[in-house]
């Protein structure tokens, strides 16, 4: 029973430690501007503790390092921060709501929910099945034995329910009547089923036109206005970066596979077998402590490369070095039954030499000596004379991976928008393919654009839409003319091209009419082969309808049952994603998390 304890921690996310050894480490905590009573933020006054912040970002960090098989840079960090921040935002949300609704949980419930209702992952623990099932009476012996309450895992289950239960409740209320009529469920039905074909002659206001329209300053401001979301802008920021190359050579790449070939030699050679090899060779850090074990299965798994080596081996024999995107790989066939294959794999990434590493990383030293965490600026440039390396500047911009001569290096987005500042300088930065210093040279924070910054964006849509409007009376023309022929006979009259479209329903994209917009509802309007006009957003379409297909309401009828759960799930998704998203949209909420970024960034700058 004591393995069952490590599926639990997986799943329920409880950090009583992780916050304070932090805060003991590093000496935030108590003897610093950032203590244990820090305020990370506020929802409707409600306080979120800097600690609570830091205890689960810490937790979420730790849980994709060890899906990755790495340590994070600045940047994943940064948006495990705002996943943290938003948790919590979130469960403080529901909470006040709770309240609200005066909706409580007793001890008997929590009881009888973790006694008949076991969480999703306690169903599917191996340890927990008989024949492949899940077995109560397993379940039942686990709750009730000493390993339960000595591995804390009675507590981790009513915290767990002291907070689903309550949201489960929550939810209940708010999806009772999430029932769709049997003609909503109709409508649904032929807006997926109905198809139209049409010939249509799309008109667009020319450049003169929309620089000739006229739109007031008053109409400009209540759009903005009409709109809050729509303004909202992330930081931006423009960086300077010098760096050391650190990407591989011929001669790497040659030596790479000749290791590959003297760990062959060492295995047929009987020194040892493949899995110790793989054990302590392969930096494939899924299938190397497994002794390079990548299963077994059939053609599909791998990329193209690899697994064309792979099948052409028999079972025992080891292939030569074979390149793929990943590295060099020596591969075993271990087991061959019809098309499928078992096999086990050592990979060697390719890296610089030993000797061109060393001088290399010793360049690494001299820059950071010079210019790492200073904020100082032309520490950077100084940096670059030193070691006669280039400065470029790059533009930033908040929550996107910065890209530095067209390859994309983690950790300068986060470092941008970490708490620094105008001029300052990062600390070295690594990956795979160099080393990296980046300065901040301009810093924009996000958030919402304010109306000068966006009013030429939106008079200019606005004027677009008035020209738009303007081609009315030459549609109307144009329908009563092809009405009178044909609509390539009007078109050609007037100089335009008609265009085909279709077979399309109402919700998919259709090439030169767009999406779900007033031409495709034409298509559906107008009697088949009609002609009609729709004006849009960006022009006015003339549509002749050739043909059209509708859903039966006998094979409605034959598949309503099916769609009607299908339809009431997402009904009732929808009804929770909207009920939380106008909570969040409702709320006073005060993020301080760039104040106290910044704040630590001063700490560590300061610090001796």
């Amino acid at each position: 029973m004591r393995g069952i304890a490590k599926y639990i921690w997986i799943f329920l996310f409880v950090a009583f430690v992780g916050g304070f050894l932090l805060g003991e480490v590093s000496g935030l905590l108590g003897r610093t501007p950032v203590t244990t009573t820090t305020v990370v933020g506020k929802v409707n006054g409600d306080e979120i503790p800097y600690v609570a912040w830091q205890n689960l970002t810490n937790q979420l960090s730790q849980e994709q390092e060890q899906r990755a098989g790495r340590a994070l840079n600045l940047d994943e960090r940064q948006v495990l921060e705002d996943q943290a921040f938003n948790q919590l935002v979130s469960d403080l949300l529901l909470q006040q709501e709770y309240e609200k609704r005066g909706i409580r949980v007793t001890d008997e419930e929590i009881k009888n929910a973790a006694l008949n209702s076991p969480p999703q992952q306690m169903l599917t623990n191996p340890q927990l099945l008989t024949d492949g099932r899940f077995d109560p009476a397993k379940y039942q012996r686990l709750l009730a034995s000493p390993v339960a309450r000595q591995q804390g895992l009675l507590l981790q289950l009513e915290s767990f329910y002291r907070s689903e239960i309550p949201r489960s409740k929550l939810f209940s209320q708010l999806i009772t009547d999430a029932w769709p009529s049997d003609e909503r469920l109709y409508r649904m039905y032929r807006d997926e089923r109905d198809s139209a074909t049409v010939e249509f002659v799309a008109l667009a206001p020319s450049a003169a036109q929309v620089a000739a329209a006229e739109v007031s300053d008053a109409d400009v401001r209540k759009f903005y206005d009409s709109q809050p979301d729509r303004w909202d802008r992330p930081g931006r920021a423009v960086v300077s970066i010098i760096s050391l190359d650190r990407t591989p050579k011929a001669a790497d790449t040659a030596s790479t596979a000749a290791k590959l070939r003297a760990l062959k030699a060492e295995i047929t050679s009987g020194q040892s077998t493949f899995e110790d090899v793989a054990k302590r060779e392969s930096e494939d850090t899924i299938s190397g402590p497994m002794g390079g074990d990548l299963g077994r299965g059939a053609k599909g798994r791998f990329v193209p490369e690899f697994e064309k080596a792979a099948f052409a081996l028999r079972p025992g024999q080891i292939s030569e070095p074979v390149p793929t995107q990943f590295g060099w790989h020596i591969i075993k066939a271990t087991e061959r039954k019809g098309d499928t294959l078992a096999l086990r794999h050592i990979l060697l990434t390719v890296k610089q030499n030993d000797s061109t590493a060393v001088l290399t990383d010793r360049s690494a030293d001299v820059l950071s000596t010079i210019a790492a965490g200073m904020t100082e600026g032309s520490r950077l440039d100084s940096a670059a004379k030193e070691l006669g390396l280039l400065v470029t500047s790059v533009p930033v911009t908040e929550g996107q991976t910065a890209y530095y001569l067209g390859r994309p290096v983690g950790g300068i987005t986060g470092f941008a928008f970490g708490g620094a500042a105008r001029g300052e300088i990062s600390d070295l930065i690594d990956d795979e393919s160099g080393y990296y210093l980046a300065r901040i040279d301009s810093l924009s924070p996000g958030g919402k654009a304010p109306f000068e910054a966006g009013k030429d964006e939106i008079r200019t849509a606005l004027k677009e839409r008035k020209a738009a409007e303007g081609l009315v009376p030459q549609a109307t023309a144009l329908v009563a003319d092809a009405k009178a022929t044909t609509l390539e006979a009007a078109a050609k009259k007037a100089g335009l091209t008609p265009q085909r479209a279709g077979p399309f329903t109402r919700l998919g994209f259709v090439p030169g009419l767009g999406y779900y917009n007033e031409a495709v509802g034409a298509a559906f309007s107008i009697p088949v082969g009609g002609v009609g006009a729709a004006r849009s957003t960006d022009g006015v379409y003339v549509v002749r309808v050739i043909s059209r297909s509708e859903g039966t309401r006998e094979a409605f009828e034959a598949q309503k049952a099916e769609q009607r759960d299908r339809v009431i799930q997402a009904l009732r998704e929808q009804r929770v994603r909207l009920f939380l998203d106008n909570l969040r949209r409702d709320a006073t909420i005060v993020d301080k998390r760039d104040q106290i970024n910044a704040t630590l960034r001063r700490q560590s700058l300061d610090a001796p």
